[in-house]
């Protein structure tokens, strides 16, 4: 019968293996991945040997021998340690992949006494794989580059391939306009300065960020006394992460006008911040020899745009 006769959770039914396997596929809407963003992280030993080991968490490993395999809910409970071959005269490229074979649709496994999944080194990789190489079932975890004559597995051999299953995203937008003008930032200057009457936004930063999207719509800032030549960017936090700054060139002459401006950039979170409350806030300069002035005032608007997601860290 092509429909499952009960769903699952029925009270008095029996439900297989598969139709479970069916629920795991549907509740990660078909992806597959690690849980969250440090599960299952590759690194050296403590000290550097021929193992590396593998951390703690959860996964989520889609079936690919059959159609209708669904996926599996694999866990890791503690560290783990797996042994990697050390290398002859030429250099080599493993991966090591959280590998599920299960005997209903592969090989001779037993689950009342095997382990049905485990870590499994693929040896011999290319040397720019990102991707399981054939058809078995797993996720990859990590590529070990190995140079020739090596036994000890460092960090810097190891590159991460963990993927999430699905990431959180958090969009935040923060719409803002200065209530007086601010002091004027000139190019004889030529250094960074706020603008002071426009006080930024204070961001909580989600637990589990790994990166954030930032953007800035400046509206009619204001210009004026000569063309101005300079640029402008944003800071981010204590330790003044930098939103890429974009050049203004204005040229346009001795009148008051009014200009609008854009800044983006992706920055990486530090630990430091995750589950913190952290200041974004633009900053303008003008560069050397220049007379012209930028400043805010109550007829100019701030659009604060950041959209923190999740990644593998």
């Amino acid at each position: 019968m092509p429909l499952y006769p009960v769903p699952i959770l029925t009270d008095g039914a029996t439900h297989s293996a598969e139709q479970f396997r069916a629920m795991v596929q549907d509740l990660a809407r078909g992806a597959e991945g690690i849980t969250q963003g440090t599960d299952l992280k590759v690194t050296q030993l403590g000290t550097p040997g021929g193992s590396v080991q593998v951390a703690s968490g959860s996964g989520v490993v889609r079936g690919r021998v059959n159609a209708f395999q669904g996926s599996y809910a694999v866990r890791n409970q503690g560290t783990d340690t797996v042994t990697v071959a050390s290398t002859g005269g030429s250099p080599r490229s493993d991966m090591l992949i959280l590998r599920v074979e299960d005997p209903q649709y592969e090989g001779t496994l037993n689950p009342e006494v095997d382990n049905i999944n485990y870590f499994q080194i693929i040896s011999n990789v290319s040397s720019s794989a990102t991707t399981i190489p054939d058809g078995r079932t797993g996720i990859p975890l990590a590529r070990i580059d190995i140079p020739a004559s090596t036994s000890t597995i460092t960090n810097a051999m190891i590159k991460d391939l963990r993927t999430i299953a699905n990431p959180r995203r958090d969009r935040q937008m923060y719409p803002h306009s200065p209530a007086s003008a601010s002091t004027e930032i000139t190019g004889s200057a030529s250094s960074w300065g706020y603008f002071t009457t426009e006080a930024g936004w204070n961001l909580a930063v989600p637990t589990w960020a790994s990166k954030a999207l930032v953007r800035i719509d400046m509206y009619s800032v204001r210009v004026s006394t000569a063309n101005f030549y300079g640029a402008v960017r944003a800071v981010f936090g204590s330790s003044l992460l930098v939103v890429q700054a974009v050049s203004v060139d204005d040229n346009q002459g001795t009148a008051i006008r009014r200009i609008n401006v854009g800044i983006a950039d992706t920055i990486t979170i530090p630990d430091a911040y995750r589950g913190t409350t952290q200041l974004l806030r633009p900053q303008a300069a003008g560069y050397s020899g220049n007379t012209g002035r930028i400043s805010v005032d109550g007829s100019s608007t701030f659009v604060y745009e950041v959209e923190f997601y999740e990644g593998p860290r």
